[in-house]
């Protein structure tokens, strides 16, 4: 498979943003807190964590959800293995992926012991540790999520902006996402935009608004249960 590297412009020499889809690949705030705060307690992690765990990702990006989920799962004492799917179109160079997460210190023993395994994961698709099952499927997520084999307890939902990139929230992904949760199971998602909500509820999610991170008011947060209006 021949893979497509996006073109990336760097903010003061640390934030990666997307020359195709003008949008910063994290907050220019703080992407570590923002990672806490819309994905790890927008799906009330770690208080769900168990062994076996499934957390699915729309939009990979620089690695720094999935590496800050596992840095929680291990300082938390989980047993077991996490695992981590996630749909990528446009993978980063390691490179890349590197010089982005570095900017964030406490990172530093996780960055360093997942830097030389970067190319295997774009070679072979899968990166396992002892406790930790990483899948990154590269393609379109509009068909790729359809065609992978899993069920998730918690989702996040990390495209660029809907604004800039809106098939990656469109009603028939959105739908195949809650076709691929379990039931109770849940999303997150900084975006708290209109047909956004609309389309989880659609969906079969019943969708909450709730505090955002730093300047941005509101984030969207849902379960998958009986349909209800968004709030």
């Amino acid at each position: 498979m021949t893979i497509e590297r996006p073109v990336l412009i760097w903010r003061d020499n640390k934030i990666p943003v997307s020359d195709h889809f003008d949008d910063p690949y994290f907050s220019l705030e703080n992407g570590l807190n923002e990672t806490r705060h819309v994905f790890l307690s927008g799906n009330d992690l770690p208080q769900r964590f168990r062994d076996g765990f499934h957390i699915a990702e729309l939009g990979f990006g620089t690695g720094l959800n999935a590496l800050t989920s596992l840095l929680e799962w291990r300082a938390t004492g989980q047993s077991g293995i996490l695992r981590f799917t996630s749909f990528e179109a446009y993978p980063m160079a390691p490179k890349d992926m590197i010089h982005a997460q570095r900017q964030f210190p406490e990172l530093h023993p996780i960055i360093d012991e997942f830097a030389p395994l970067w190319d295997d994961l774009w070679s072979n698709g899968t990166l396992t540790r002892k406790d930790f099952h990483l899948r990154v499927v590269i393609g379109d997520a509009r068909e790729t999520v359809t065609q992978t084999d899993f069920t998730a307890d918690c989702w996040f939902l990390d495209g660029f902006s809907p604004a800039k990139n809106p098939q990656l929230w469109g009603q028939d992904l959105m739908h195949a996402v809650a076709a691929k949760t379990k039931t109770g199971g849940t999303v997150a998602t900084y975006s708290a935009a209109g047909f956004v909500r609309r389309n989880l509820t659609d969906a079969g999610f019943n969708v909450h608004k709730i505090p955002g991170f730093g300047r941005k008011r509101h984030m969207t947060t849902a379960t998958k249960g009986h349909m209800q209006n968004a709030k």
